[in-house]
């Protein structure tokens, strides 16, 4: 590796040390909004059994509040297709959704996937 490369690897990771956690995660999502993600999300019960299930999730994004900017929602909220047979396939019958997963209260509100 020349000595440049090397430099601007250095410059880089001190920039990226010098960041808050938040915005590394901030860059992070940019960067995985860039790249792409496929992403699987699964609700599980308390014994351990998948309850629901949502493939091929882009991302998980965080809401912030509208009246106080910068303040976080305490919910993900997400796009996938509801993976009605759990089989990890987006079958014909099965629609790309809007779903939300609570932080606190343990809830998941998703769009409904029958017409």
């Amino acid at each position: 590796m020349n000595r440049l490369v090397r430099g601007g690897l250095f410059i880089v990771l001190a920039f990226l040390s010098s960041c808050t956690q938040e915005t590394q995660n901030k860059i992070n999502r940019s960067l995985q909004n860039w790249t792409g993600t496929n992403g699987v999300v699964d609700v599980v019960s308390a014994e351990g059994k998948v309850i629901y299930r949502w493939i091929k999730v882009d991302k998980l994004s965080t809401a912030e509040a509208t009246g106080e900017r910068g303040t976080a929602r305490a919910y993900r909220f997400g796009y996938g297709y509801f993976d009605l047979n759990q089989n990890f396939i987006a079958d014909e019958n099965e629609k790309k959704v809007y779903f939300e997963v609570g932080d606190y209260n343990h809830y998941v509100f998703y769009e409904s996937p029958f017409p």
